[in-house]
């Protein structure tokens, strides 16, 4: 019994930049981190593996440096790790992303559950993991705060905008979760130590049978075709009342800025 999580490697979204030609985050000189939430995702696959005896992977998708994303999660309980990496690769949107983790799934072949973070924090849309699971055609759940598996089955409490609802759905299924289900643990010292010394294989394009014309941005529908920065202008007025009779003069002249802008 495998638990399946794919996890990503992003920018330090603070110092985050981008290209205008191509729409894409350029990544290079920019401090990488584990996605924050994929961590909940993380400590839910190790929580869920330790009480049914499963076996958790982690996979991510990006440059050679996105292996120490994948160590991160070892250090932190995940049992193995697996990197896709290839030129080809490079500027793929949701769709294309999706796809080669799906076909990096299918190379593992035997799989319960895949557990997502809810969404990336640099493209924000929460589009992968069900991306995943309609390439496998298996079912999706989303924005769960409680997980428990029985036999052939798990049952879920899902977030919506009034409350919970009550879920339960049939396996092999992908789940992305929310951080309220779990406090992601520390890395530890003998995970620190097992991560460093982990033999952590890379898959290219060609070892998953993907065409590199469907991946990439060759093989990405979504297209970022202009990029603004919002420039903020603030034309105002400033009131300093010293008296009375200037004080109600300055509640008048405010009260006809505020009819005025509606």
């Amino acid at each position: 019994m495998n638990i399946i999580v794919p996890i990503k490697q992003v920018p330090d979204i603070r110092n985050v930049r981008m290209d205008e030609k191509t729409g894409t985050v350029i990544r290079e000189g920019v401090e990488a981190i584990v996605n924050p939430l994929d961590l909940y995702a993380i400590e839910t696959a190790i929580r869920l593996a330790g009480s049914c005896g499963a076996k958790t992977i982690a996979l991510s998708m990006g440059p050679a440096k996105a292996a120490d994303a994948l160590r991160e999660a070892v250090s932190m309980g995940i049992d193995e790790a697996v990197l896709l990496s290839d030129k080809c690769f490079a500027g793929s949107d949701t769709w294309a992303t999706s796809y080669v983790l799906s076909e990096a799934v299918k190379r593992i072949g035997s799989y319960t559950i895949i557990i997502c973070g809810e969404r990336a924090v640099d493209g924000d849309t929460g589009q992968v993991g069900p991306g995943i699971a309609a390439w496998l055609d298996i079912p999706v759940l989303t924005y769960l705060s409680k997980v428990s598996i029985n036999e052939g089955s798990c049952t879920v409490r899902r977030l919506i905008e009034d409350g919970y609802e009550s879920l339960s759905c049939s396996m092999p299924c992908v789940l992305t979760v929310v951080k309220e289900i779990a406090e992601p643990g520390l890395p530890t010292l003998r995970g620190k130590k097992r991560a460093k010394n982990l033999d952590i294989p890379t898959w290219t394009a060609e070892y998953l049978g993907i065409k590199p014309e469907s991946v990439g941005l060759k093989g990405s529908p979504t297209r970022v075709v202009k990029i603004d920065r919002p420039k903020v202008s603030r034309q105002c007025r400033i009131e300093k009342p010293r008296s009375e009779t200037k004080t109600a003069a300055a509640v008048k002249a405010l009260a006809e800025k505020l009819r005025e802008t509606a």
